[in-house]
């Protein structure tokens, strides 16, 4: 048994298969499914004990999408810390998901250390899901870069002005931005102004 059951939903055979060959030698249980359609048979007809489990997607895909694959575990009270894998052109798609509770994105190619800490941090972070209670130990869990640009949104400085300091993309910046919305539990400014000088 891995250190984790990982279902890894994508149309790609190769990459599904090569993927799951990397998941498996990490030290992961690897699922791999074709589509959403076929994960989602699947788990709800599965018996879950107590092992932790991830759900890794790809963004486009025929059948259904990633965001739709989404919305129907949302709407099915399935909760799972998801990790998305997009295409260039799917970034925003990939921070819209992020806003609505996925764990990370990563933009294809990506390395393979970068997927299993993805993987990892994802899983960290559902374990501490609820469970920490302080939100200081949830600021403490940003990175350093996310607590940079949490810094400069608290300084009221629009995002085109936070990837100028920085020297980064606006839409890294958006994705810094809904990561670390999603690590506090917040989903609007306000609510994330008022946890940041609350606690800063």
């Amino acid at each position: 048994m891995g250190e984790a059951r990982v279902y890894l939903v994508d149309d790609n055979a190769g990459f599904r298969d090569s993927t799951a060959w990397l998941l498996e030698t990490s030290g992961f249980e690897a699922i791999p499914f074709a589509s959403g359609p076929e994960f989602i048979e699947a788990y709800g007809s599965d018996r879950h004990g107590a092992e932790p489990e991830c759900l890794v997607s790809d963004m486009r895909m025929p059948e259904m999408s990633g965001l739709q694959l989404q919305d129907e575990l949302h709407r099915r009270g399935i909760v799972l810390p998801l990790v998305f894998v997009t295409a260039h052109g799917d970034v925003p798609l990939a921070v819209e998901a992020m806003r609505k509770g996925a764990a990370n994105f990563l933009e294809k190619p990506f390395s393979e250390d970068a997927l299993v800490d993805a993987i990892r941090a994802a899983l960290s972070s559902a374990r501490n899901h609820g469970a920490v209670g302080a939100v200081g130990e949830s600021l403490a869990r940003l990175s350093p870069r996310e607590r940079q640009v949490l810094d400069l949104v608290i300084a009221s400085k629009p995002n085109k002005i936070i990837a100028d300091i920085l020297g980064i993309s606006i839409k890294t910046v958006e994705l810094h931005r809904a990561n670390m919305m999603s690590k506090l539990g917040v989903r609007s400014l306000p609510e994330l102004m008022k946890v940041a000088l609350g606690h800063a």
